[in-house]
């Protein structure tokens, strides 16, 4: 009897304890048909992710008590078009791109996998996670960074491999109870010797040159302000890469006027000796059970004299059957001069011409 007395003493101790923490399962699958269209050659697919990123993931918390908890986040990115994981750099370094081929590293948790402590001093985040930079470009963007309407497409022209998430990260998050201020800060490892030799990416050109112990480590950081309808927030990135050091800043703000959210972002990177300089106005109008997303952009990288320019118009409307379901179709055209050569959802084209693109598709989440 007494040993019965104590089992069912330790069992209910264990289930005080799991009842203070919780796992869930969560996901997005968003199939998507594309047509991008060129003065060379025109391409029809069916893709992913062209309102939300397709993705399965996992997260859980713990509350520690005293205001403390743990938490985890692995997040993995889908392409449901052929089943197959969503390839992703494996370090944040050029190095890393080989192994991102679609489908070509099976299903890992590539969107982000993190592991935090978090109380009233904010939160410390560990692991592989988005780069503050990142944030400013997708929520100031109607499009966010999905789909043939989002200004993704032209600013990733300079940018590098932790220009969306950054490996090896530490991070810390500001608390939410500040009066409206947010912010955050990441420091990025590359991870190589610290005796590591020069290594010439072009032989003879000392501009070439770089030494890789410094390769792929960067930090970054972002600032905000949210109160009521106005939300404004800035950021900044440095990240050493064996070809070069990558600068990326940018500025983006929104008013919720709430029969329409209007929406801007001006961003400045520079790559080496290339500099790109790109904005974007645009604005969400609530329809009904939908709402309609438009935008304006312009990206210009100063490379050359002629200074290639790519200019983009993108209209979209996104229908939500419920909370979880929505319908979305999407048009976009891009214009180029001085040399550009962007062209949409894999379409063909000669520098200086124009492009457009279709997206038509279905999200649900769980």
């Amino acid at each position: 009897m007494k040993k019965s007395l104590i089992a069912l003493a330790v069992l209910a101790s264990a289930g005080s304890a799991f009842a203070q923490s919780s796992v869930t399962l969560f996901g997005v699958v968003d199939a998507t048909l594309a047509f991008g269209r060129g003065n060379v050659s025109n391409k029809t697919a069916l893709t992913n992710s062209g309102y939300n990123s397709s993705r399965l993931g996992f997260r859980g918390v713990e509350d520690l008590g005293g205001g403390m908890s743990a938490s985890f986040w692995l997040e993995a990115g889908l392409n449901n078009d052929n089943g197959t994981g969503a390839g992703t750099n494996t370090n944040n370094q050029g190095t890393g791109a080989a192994a991102a081929a679609a489908g070509g590293q099976g299903l890992t948790f590539n969107r982000r996998s993190t592991a935090s402590l978090s109380g009233g001093w904010g939160e410390a985040r560990l692991g592989r996670d988005y780069s503050p930079q990142f944030w400013n470009l997708t929520v100031f963007d109607p499009f966010g960074t999905n789909g043939v309407g989002t200004t993704q497409t032209l600013n990733s022209i300079i940018t590098g491999p932790t220009a969306v998430r950054a490996s090896n990260s530490i991070g810390y998050f500001l608390p939410a109870n500040i009066g409206g201020f947010y912010g955050q800060g990441q420091y990025y490892l590359g991870e190589n010797n610290s005796n590591a030799g020069v290594v010439c990416t072009t032989p003879g050109v000392p501009a070439g040159c770089g030494s890789t112990s410094s390769d792929g480590r960067g930090y970054g950081i972002r600032v905000g302000y949210a109160a009521g309808p106005f939300n404004v927030a800035g950021a900044f990135s440095r990240t050493r890469y064996l070809a070069g050091t990558v600068h990326q800043s940018n500025l983006g703000g929104q008013y919720d006027f709430g029969v329409a959210k209007l929406m801007a972002h001006v961003s400045r990177d520079k790559n080496g000796a290339v500099t790109g300089k790109g904005w974007l106005i645009g604005g969400l109008v609530p329809v009904g059970a939908g709402e309609i997303r438009a935008a304006y952009s312009r990206y210009r990288t100063d490379v050359v004299v002629t200074e290639p320019t790519a200019k983009k118009f993108a209209l979209g409307y996104v229908h939500n059957l419920s909370k979880r379901t929505a319908l979305y179709t999407t048009y976009a055209r891009v214009k180029n001069s001085g040399g550009a050569a962007s062209f949409l959802n894999g379409a063909g084209g000669l520098a200086n011409s124009s492009s457009s693109g279709y997206d038509f598709g279905i999200r649900h989440a769980f």
